[in-house]
């Protein structure tokens, strides 16, 4: 493992045992939105109340930059995968879209959050969720497997987005629908900030540009990539300088 990637995976496995603390003593947990410690950077009010009140959970499980689930516009009986699927969140309210005869799988690299997120299974009463130790760059599941690949605000953490991108292309079926929320940046980020191990860890110094992003979804073979900015953080004296941001694009149909 990379420092990089301890340096993620030390402050998630934090954020699922604050979490995992905060549950058991009933207190009320604020959204967390891509940083446990940090601003809301986009998803307050992304998850509508019903929903979440189905599942029995709150969107403070969330450290997300938006509602992937509702951008992959899910339809009953498909096979959805969810990277970095933390405390399991949108992989149970996918499970609720796809029904009985569909089925979603959450990856993550981080044995703390695997663990919430099977307890949260069980609390939610959701049967058709699989929750699987692995990376977002080497997922354990065959070629051309799931209809649908979401994320929420993880791809930005990976060192090699291009590699993401193409699992997530190899793991869907022809005709599947990448839906992610993710942070980009918008403005220059000052070179230090790029190397700051915790502003990596915090979805601020892995963000690339949008042009790069929908750069790399062509490369990887999607087409029709649509990135939308959906909200502006500042970093430092920097107004507007990452954001949050809804992207879709669709693995071409085999002919």
């Amino acid at each position: 493992m990379s420092e990089l990637e301890e340096a993620v995976r030390s402050r998630y496995g934090d954020a699922a045992r604050q979490l995992t603390v905060l549950a058991s003593t009933g207190a009320e947990l604020a959204p967390g939105c891509c940083r446990a410690d940090g601003p809301d950077c986009g998803c307050a009010g992304a998850y509508e109340a019903a929903e979440l009140e189905a599942v029995g959970l709150t969107d403070a499980l969330s450290l997300g930059c938006g509602n992937p689930v509702l951008l992959a516009e899910l339809r009953q009986g498909e096979i959805v995968l969810d990277l970095g699927s933390g405390g399991g969140l949108d992989v149970l309210l996918a499970a609720r879209r796809v029904g009985p005869d569909g089925h979603v799988y959450g990856v993550d690299m981080t044995d703390e959050m695997l663990e919430l997120a099977d307890r949260n299974k069980v609390r939610a009463g959701v049967k058709n969720a699989t929750f699987l130790r692995g990376t977002i760059e080497q997922v354990p599941l065959p070629d051309e497997a799931t209809d649908a690949v979401i994320s929420n605000c993880v791809i930005n953490l990976a060192e090699d987005k291009g590699v993401v991108i193409r699992e997530a292309f190899r793991v869907l079926k022809p005709g599947g629908r990448l839906a992610v929320s993710d942070m980009v940046e918008l403005r220059p980020l000052p070179a230090a900030t790029k190397r700051e191990l915790d502003a990596w860890a915090g979805c601020i110094a892995g963000t690339i540009p949008v042009d790069d992003y929908r750069r790399l979804l062509i490369e990887a073979g999607f087409e029709a990539p649509d990135i939308e900015v959906t909200g502006e953080q500042r970093v430092g004296s920097v107004a507007g300088a990452i954001g949050s941001a809804s992207i879709r694009a669709t693995k071409p149909p085999r002919l």
